[in-house]
Formats: structure tokens, C-alpha cells, sequence
């Protein structure tokens, strides 16, 4: 195969050297019924609950923090639950603990805060633009009020507005905007209205997710019992396709399956999972993707326990007991699978050249009969040097595309 300029030497380093730090602040006023994250309900936030749980990151933070010496810091995201119930004071704490713990970093680096429309959050905003944060992700998820009562959702479409305009009053120049659809009952002209008003706020990004119903939630339990239906996957299919060419065309570029930006504001953060580069996460239910190193030449994934309570009596034993969680050491196998797929989530998609450096053969080795069928399908679009990317008829089968590529090979777990 004729190769070009953009060849990768097999020695090259996949590790950019750098870091992502998560915070999860599991605390919301209510969990909605179609959330499965790791959550808890707290009505309202206890100052005293406050206190412990920044006193627990922190302590985790300062164990963890060898683990990713020498590291550039890449991005700070807090995430949740709803991050915006603790006081601009904690979040300053929980900034200045990351940003001395990892000194190198750019004077603009991406400093992601997660928030609810609120009239308690949306007064807070001048406090965290104060403590750091220039950037927001905002849980609007409809500016319908209708469609929000079916979410579940707390707030309604007013405070919604409230709360943008309170954001570009505080200075706030790099919005992301969540949007649901697929939701229940909700039509095609109720995304065209949501769709209207996302553009209208000219956000600077927009990350849309189809409603899926997880077992273990009170959505996914009514499925189950015939209490709820679903979203019909061809209307499904047609609203993806209404919400790519109307963002598009008001120049927001799909740039991952589900997330779409101006030019220079993708997410640097997200970016950093769908590129397989180390984040270390903190706090209850928080994820990791663990450096590389000679015995896990293909990184690791580590995941903290679930249960605040657990999670807690962990970090705030002297020392805290950061190696009591469940780490997955990945195979060349799972990592094979997962470059794939992830690479598929972004619009540039998969570079052969740079898949044969790390696996030592080109996709077609390991992956030739799903790449046939998924091109057969008009699914995946092949080039003569064996890049790989989704047509626009494989975005809206994503999944399905992403199964072709996971291996049977599992990647070692264990619990130390």
C-alpha cells in the first residue's frame, strides 16, 4: 500500500504526556428517572456535607497526584450530579488544590463547571467565574416546558433563559448547551423549538443525546413494564438527522457523535476520553483512565466505589486508601477495540498509520470482515491507505457499528 507523508513511525508516543483531572460532586436536588449516573439526593445541600466531600477530593488528590507526576495539566472538569450546589468558595479550593498539584498549564486552560438552571445557581454565577471556571456546561436539556415535566426535570424553560443570560453577564464567553430528544411524546415540531432557541443563544457548543431508557432507572423500569414507550427508531433516526442539519447550518460543526462546536471550543476534556489519554478522576463513582506504563503498556481504567459513604471512609483514612477500588488493565485486544470505535465517535475518525504504529498491522488485519460489512452496508467509508470514518448513514447506527469492532477478549480485572 502506497503510504503518504502522514506515516507514523512505529516508536511514536501515544501518551500526549499531559493530564485531564474530573471532580464528581455527586449532590442534586432530585435525580431525574432516566439518570444513571452516580448520584445522590440531597434537598437541600448541608453545609457540613459540603465541607466533608471537598475535604475528601482533596485528600484523594494529594494521593493520587503521584500517580500522574511530571504531568502538563490538559483540563479541569467538574462534573456530576450538579456541581453548581457547592459554593464558588469550595470550587475555588478544589481549582487551586488541581492547579497546584499539577503546575504546568496554560494561562486558559479549560476549567469546566457542570450546572443546573437555578434561581440559587444562576446568582452564584459571578462566584464561579471569580473562582476560575470559563467555561460552563448547562443541563438545559428543553426549552419546552411540557417536554421538561415528562424529563422529570426540576427546573422550567424561564429560569432556563434566566440562567444563559446570567452566564454572559458574568463573562462567560464558551457555553455548552445539553440537549435530550427522542423524548417522551415529544414531536418533531418540539425538537424544531428547541432547535430554534439553541441556535438563538448562539452557544459555542451543544452536546445532544438521544434519550435511552438504563435498566435500573424508573424510566427504564416503566420500558420494562409497558408503562413507557420508546421513541420509534426511525423517527429517532429523523430527529438526529434534524438536529445535525440545523446545528450545522447555524455553524456548529458535528465533531463526535454527540457533540457539536464552533470553530476552536470542542471540548478539550471530552476530547481527552475519546482519544484515550490519561484523566484522573476524583471522588465517588469517578472514573480514571490511568497512565501507560511498561506492565500496562496500554493504560489501565480505574473506577472509584459508588457508595458516598464508602468512598469517603476511604479518602479520609490517614493515609486514604486510594488502592481499594477495582482497576482494569487492558489487553492489546480490548485496546485494539476501543481505538477503533472511539476514533468512529469523531468526526475525523480512525488514522491507520497511527493504529498500525501502536498494534503493528493495519485495521484490515484485525477487523477485515467487519470493515467489510460496515463499507457493505455504506455504513463506513475506507480510504486506499485504510482510514476509517462513519458515512452519514453509519451516525445514525453508531452503536451498532462500534459492536462490529469489541473483541471477545476481555481486559484483566482486579481489586486490590
Amino acid at each position: 500500500m502506497n503510504r503518504d507523508s502522514r506515516e507514523v513511525d512505529r516508536d511514536v508516543a501515544f501518551d500526549d504526556g499531559a493530564v485531564g483531572v474530573y471532580l464528581h460532586l455527586p449532590f442534586c436536588d432530585r435525580i431525574c428517572p432516566y439518570c444513571d449516573f452516580a448520584v445522590v439526593a440531597a434537598r437541600p445541600l448541608a453545609p457540613e456535607v459540603e465541607e466533608r466531600t471537598v475535604g475528601g477530593l482533596l485528600a484523594e488528590l494529594e494521593a493520587r497526584r503521584t500517580d500522574f507526576s511530571g504531568r502538563s495539566l490538559a483540563s479541569v472538569y467538574f462534573g456530576g450530579g450538579t456541581p453548581s450546589l457547592f459554593q464558588p468558595g469550595s470550587i475555588r479550593r478544589l481549582k487551586d488544590a488541581v492547579f497546584d498539584a499539577f503546575p504546568e498549564h496554560g494561562s486558559a486552560l479549560e476549567t469546566t463547571l457542570e450546572l443546573n438552571p437555578s434561581t440559587v445557581e444562576l446568582s452564584r454565577l459571578p462566584g464561579f467565574r471569580d473562582a476560575g471556571i470559563n467555561r460552563l456546561s448547562i443541563g438545559i436539556q428543553s426549552f419546552d416546558d411540557e417536554q421538561l415535566k415528562r424529563l422529570g426535570r426540576a427546573h422550567r424553560a424561564p429560569v432556563a433563559r434566566l440562567t444563559l443570560e446570567a452566564a454572559r453577564a458574568a463573562g462567560f464567553d464558551n457555553l455548552s448547551i445539553d440537549l435530550i430528544f427522542a423524548g417522551p411524546q415529544q414531536s418533531e415540531s418540539d425538537l424544531e423549538g428547541d432547535l430554534a432557541e439553541v441556535i438563538e443563544w448562539s452557544p459555542e457548543h451543544v452536546s445532544t443525546y438521544e434519550l435511552t431508557f438504563e435498566p435500573e432507572t424508573p424510566f427504564g423500569k416503566a420500558v420494562a413494564a409497558g408503562r413507557m414507550i420508546p421513541c420509534d427508531e426511525d423517527r429517532a433516526a429523523d430527529m438526529i438527522l434534524k438536529v445535525e442539519s440545523r446545528l450545522e447550518a447555524a455553524g456548529l460543526e458535528r465533531y463526535e457523535i454527540s457533540s457539536y462546536a464552533r470553530p476552536g471550543r470542542r471540548a478539550v476534556h471530552n476530547a481527552r476520553y475519546w482519544q484515550r489519554q490519561a484523566v484522573l478522576g476524583l471522588g465517588m463513582g469517578a472514573h480514571s483512565t490511568e497512565a501507560r506504563g511498561p506492565e500496562r503498556p496500554h493504560g489501565a481504567r480505574r473506577a472509584n466505589s459508588r457508595n458516598l459513604t464508602e468512598w469517603l471512609s476511604l479518602v479520609e483514612l490517614k493515609p486514604p486508601r486510594v488502592d481499594r477500588v477495582e482497576i482494569e488493565s487492558l489487553s492489546v485486544a480490548t485496546a485494539r477495540g476501543e481505538a477503533v470505535f472511539l476514533a468512529l465517535r469523531q468526526r475525523e475518525g480512525l488514522d491507520a498509520a497511527r493504529f498500525e504504529a501502536e498494534f503493528g498491522s493495519l485495521p484490515r488485519k484485525f477487523f477485515g470482515e467487519a470493515i467489510t460489512q460496515s463499507v457493505g452496508r455504506g455504513w463506513l467509508i475506507e480510504s486506499v491507505r485504510g482510514d476509517l470514518r462513519l458515512s452519514k448513514e453509519g451516525r445514525l447506527v453508531a452503536d451498532s457499528v462500534a459492536a462490529e469492532f469489541v473483541e471477545g477478549e476481555m481486559g484483566e480485572i482486579s481489586e486490590l
